[in-house]
């Protein structure tokens, strides 16, 4: 995930313009991603690509006006070859981990 902060965009402190128009970025890389109110998860994908990505919502929002950007990126890998079972009505490895965490959660309420 990344969360990308335009600076001295003025005196409105919302981000919402900057943050969409990352979004239409990203919806043409054809990657799979989930804006969120504190960062935008991308899905797997090679890194080449998520960087890429982030390097052109930087351009994209500079072009609507913000002089400086501090972007923070957080990235999960797994090892080559490491293949797991997905949790039922799981779409990918993200949707595994949320899912899972739900499941030990319904299950720890039906214990309560």
């Amino acid at each position: 995930d990344f969360c990308l902060i335009p600076i001295g965009t003025g005196n409105d402190p919302s981000v919402a313009e900057h943050v969409a128009e990352c979004a239409r970025v990203l919806e043409k890389t054809g990657l799979k991603y989930e804006v969120c109110p504190a960062t935008t998860v991308l899905a797997i994908g090679p890194w080449s690509a998520v960087s890429d990505a982030i390097r052109a919502c930087h351009a994209a929002v500079h072009a609507k006006g913000a002089p400086r950007i501090a972007t923070d990126i957080r990235i999960g890998t797994s090892a080559p070859g490491s293949k797991r079972k997905l949790v039922d009505g799981a779409t990918g490895e993200n949707d595994h981990k949320v899912k899972r965490v739900q499941e030990i959660l319904g299950k720890t309420k039906a214990k309560l």
